[in-house]
This record gives structure tokens, C-alpha cells and sequence, in this order.
């Protein structure tokens, strides 16, 4: 197969598809792997370092699509770069199905797009998970842009001038990005507390050195939010979690927050009242900027200063902003992906694969997603 990484192209995204290791293992499965030059500069891989690795460079953008079986991508491609696909090929990516207006275009080019972030989170998928190995990133880097605009110590410092307090890190959403934050926070000399919809992450908080903060819930609540995903709670609950949040908000030096709902608008956890209320220096990390933010005051893009001494951190993409280490991870994930369809007897597509099937969001003309 002839498989092509192309360099990518929205703004901020300094990631890569394919590393020199995942570039010399292809090559020696066979493939014949093609890097637009440039790809892999932002995230520290030169292309020379491609070229030894068994790729051949190619400058011109439609030319490297237009002879492509496979194309690997970190986000999803333009309708300009989807004009220049090959018909038939095949797709991987992030690919941003609930918000893509490629995809019937996609269909009607018969590409085999799979969306990597549909990746059901089962054992078997781990390896392949794009979701948890840029969230764990995106966890760590959250707690690092915390410290830049904290204007203190994170930890407790007992020096001759005196004692400084350690910070009080609030962690809200304990999936993967929440529990790298959580660990890394401690790392840092933090006190750390944290809260989730779901009480089974209250073990994984502790184990790790924070305090969960547990909102009540009923019987109910606990078995409807069990599961890998958090899901949207009752108005009821969120009076309950407003609450205690704002209680806990109005102690927190940092506050990072990590609530996504796949498909759907990031819930509010922070209102503009409670951001108000906190005292002059605190920082809030808003890992949800993308999808709306889980803060009422958050720019996408941006961090903000407010009036009372508060700063709302909304940067986006933050994976990017550790590209190296990011793609490093990400290539790898898709390495394997390829797996499933790449084997001794060359490409073969089963439908019957829970991993695919559940990924592929266009196939054969066809537009499956949302069906």
C-alpha cells in the first residue's frame, strides 16, 4: 500500500501523523510511505530523519494525496484536500464527525474515513486509544500553564523569610486528562482535591493523593454514571454540584477543569458568580475551551485577566503544544490501528471488527455515521 502523512494545516496544530519509527516499521511491512516535506518540523522531526527512516519527500500537496491507498492525519482534512484524495482511499484520523461538513464528500470520493476518537475504550483498544494519549498530555501541559500564570509557589516552602502555603489544585472531570492533572499537581507540592460524576473515580483520585469531593447522588445517578464516559446529569444534580463546587472554588489557588460529553456541548461547571468570588491570583485551566468550556467566563484561544485578579486560561489543542512526545504517541496509536487491516495477505477492510466498524464514519459511498 502507498501511504501518505501530510503536513498539517490548522492553525496551532503542530503535530505529525507518523514518526520515523512508525515510518521504518511500515516500510519494512512492505509500504511504500510517503511525508509531505515539512510534516514533521513543529514537532521536532526533520525530514531528513524521515528519508532515513525509508519515506520518500514529496513538496506538492495534491500530488502526495492524489497517489495515496492510505492517508494518516492528526485532524481532519479541508474539502480542498478531500478533492485531491483518490477514490476508494482510505482515511485516518481525527476526524471530528460531529462537527465535519467533509463527510458527504468524503462518501461520494468512496474514501474509508475512520474518526479515531469513536475508538470504543475497551482493553483491546487501549494500544490505539488517541483519546487517552493526548489527554493524558493535555492533563500534564494543563497543570503546566496553570503554574505560568499563578503568580506563587506551588508547593509549601519553609524558608528563613518565612512559610509559604502550598496551592490548592481543583481538579474537575477525573477521566484521563484529570487524573494525569491530579498526578502531576501532586508532583508539584499541591493539595489536591478532585470531583467527577462518576463515584467509581473516587479510588483513583485517592490512590493518587487527592481528596474527592462527592457530591450526592442517588442510587440512580451512580449506576446511570458508571460507565467510561460521563454522561449529562439531572438539573437537580447540577444545583447539588453548583454548590459544593462553589464552596470548594472560592479555597482553590487553580482550578482545571476536564468535563466533555462526546457530541455535545461542554457542560457549565463555573458560572460567571463563582469565577467572581475567587480570590485575586487564581487560575482556571479550561481543557473544554474547544467544545464551549466548562467555565461560564473561558475564551477559546485565550487566557483572560479579569477585574477581580482572576485569569480564565482557554488555550486549545494544548496535545500540540507538546508535539514531539504527542505525536510520538499518536503515530504509534494509528501504527496499530493499521494493523487491523494490514497483514500478511495484504489490506483486507472486515466489517466485522467491533474496532472498525465502529470507527468507520464513511465507506463505499455510503455516510454511516449518525445512522
Amino acid at each position: 500500500m502507498q501511504i501518505a502523512i501530510p503536513a498539517e494545516r490548522l492553525a496551532g496544530e503542530h503535530r505529525v501523523a507518523a514518526t520515523p519509527e512508525t515510518v521504518k516499521k511500515l516500510v519494512a511491512m512492505g509500504h511504500a510511505v510517503e511525508i509531505e516535506q515539512g510534516a514533521g518540523r513543529r514537532a521536532a522531526v526533520l525530514d531528513a530523519a524521515y528519508a532515513e527512516a525509508g519515506a520518500r519527500l514529496v513538496a506538492d500537496r495534491a500530488t502526495l494525496l492524489g497517489a495515496a491507498d492510505i492517508v494518516l492525519t492528526v485532524r481532519a482534512l479541508d474539502a480542498d484536500a478531500v478533492a485531491e484524495l483518490k477514490s476508494g482511499a482510505v482515511l485516518i484520523g481525527q476526524l471530528s464527525p460531529y462537527h465535519n461538513d467533509t463527510l458527504p464528500q468524503l462518501a461520494a470520493k468512496q474514501v474509508s474515513a475512520f474518526a479515531m476518537e469513536l475508538l470504543p475504550r475497551t482493553t483491546r483498544a487501549q494500544s490505539m486509544d488517541v483519546l487517552s494519549s493526548q489527554n493524558n498530555i493535555a492533563g500534564y501541559k494543563a497543570v503546566l500553564l496553570a503554574t505560568h500564570y499563578y503568580p506563587r509557589f506551588m508547593p509549601m516552602l519553609m524558608t528563613a523569610a518565612g512559610t509559604v502555603k502550598p496551592a490548592r489544585v481543583l481538579i474537575m472531570g477525573v477521566g484521563v486528562a484529570g487524573l494525569q492533572a491530579i498526578a502531576t499537581a501532586k508532583r508539584l507540592g499541591a493539595v489536591v482535591e478532585a470531583t467527577d460524576v462518576r463515584a467509581s473515580t473516587k479510588e483513583q483520585v485517592e490512590s493518587l493523593g487527592g481528596k474527592f469531593i462527592d457530591v450526592p447522588m442517588s442510587e440512580e445517578e451512580k449506576k446511570a454514571n458508571d460507565g467510561v464516559y460521563a454522561k449529562e446529569m439531572s438539573d437537580d444534580y447540577k444545583r447539588r454540584q453548583a454548590e459544593l463546587v462553589a464552596k470548594h472554588a472560592r479555597a482553590a489557588d487553580i482550578i482545571i477543569t476536564t468535563a466533555l460529553i462526546p457530541g455535545k456541548k461542554a457542560p457549565l461547571l463555573i458560572s460567571a458568580e463563582v469565577v467572581q468570588a475567587m480570590k485575586p491570583g487564581s487560575v482556571i485551566v479550561d481543557l473544554a475551551a474547544e467544545a464551549g468550556g466548562n467555565c461560564a467566563l473561558t475564551v477559546p484561544g485565550e487566557a483572560v485577566t479579569l477585574d477581580n485578579g482572576v485569569t480564565v486560561v482557554g488555550h486549545t489543542n494544548l496535545p500540540a503544544q507538546l508535539a514531539a512526545d504527542a505525536s510520538s504517541l499518536y503515530a504509534r496509536n494509528l501504527l496499530t490501528f493499521l494493523g487491523l487491516m494490514l497483514g500478511k495477505d495484504g489490506f483486507k477492510l472486515d466489517l466485522d471488527d467491533d474496532l472498525l466498524a465502529a470507527t468507520l464514519i464513511t465507506h463505499a459511498g455510503e455516510l454511516r455515521f449518525g445512522k
